[in-house]
């Protein structure tokens, strides 16, 4: 079954471009050429996912994927011309689940959509068999996507509760940043190793009493991380 999919892109051709992609794929597709009308429409259609371009008119992708991820868990997607490490990473950190930098392959951008639809309609199901799992302070629900620290909910991207949720799997155990990418984005091509550094430093931010002497989230230096109870 198709999913409902919303283009922000203010390029008309290329936007058509995506459109008929997505359209050949089975899927629906409404597109729409500026910030203020991807806001609109995403909260009229709650689409399955939105693809997103970082420039726009009216407001800008990540005025928009902030706002996105502050009403919902849709799916967001990000185009963006901009280049730097700094510029891609601030999507990440905002919430998006995944980007392109332009210019892309419209093919390239069809395999992106097709793993994040599959990863989602996958772990719906699988997440809501699972309990909460507790970790020294923190628990982790799968079922509600819900992160606590001390019984306090703490607000999490995807990316961040996704490492949370494979590391949670098995406390004590060291992952390394490609394989925290595998769970994170599926795609680990075009992923950098800073990409799961920032989720990592976010998440210190948010579950630990000194993010600068972490006592859960632990690097191992030269490996990747490892996720402890904090009890010595």
């Amino acid at each position: 079954m198709g999913a409902q999919v919303l283009v922000a892109d203010d390029d008309p051709r290329q936007a058509e471009v995506v459109r008929r992609y997505l359209t050949a794929e089975g899927h629906t597709a409404v597109v729409v050429h500026d910030g203020r009308e991807a806001l609109d429409q995403a909260r009229r259609l709650r689409p399955d996912l939105v693809v997103l371009d970082v420039m726009m008119p009216k407001l800008d992708g990540l005025h928009v994927c902030r706002t996105l991820r502050a009403e919902s868990d849709v799916l967001v997607l990000m185009l963006t011309a901009r280049t730097s490490e700094e510029d891609l990473l601030l999507g990440l950190e905002l919430g998006a689940d995944d980007y392109l930098t332009k210019p892309y392959s419209p093919r390239e951008l069809m395999a992106r959509v097709r793993t994040l639809l599959r990863r989602a309609s996958r772990g719906a199901p699988e997440q809501a068999v699972l309990g909460v799992r507790r970790i020294g302070r923190i628990g982790l629900d799968p079922a509600r996507h819900q992160v606590t620290v001390d019984g306090v909910p703490v607000e999490c991207t995807r990316g961040e509760f996704a490492i949370l949720a494979a590391m949670a799997e098995q406390p004590e155990r060291v992952f390394t940043r490609a394989q925290l990418l595998h769970h994170t984005r599926g795609i680990d091509r075009s992923s950098t190793e800073r990409t799961i550094d920032v989720h990592v430093m976010n998440l210190r931010r948010k579950i630990e009493t000194d993010p600068q002497r972490p006592a859960q989230l632990l690097t191992v230096f030269g490996v990747g991380y490892r996720l402890t109870s904090g009890l010595s």
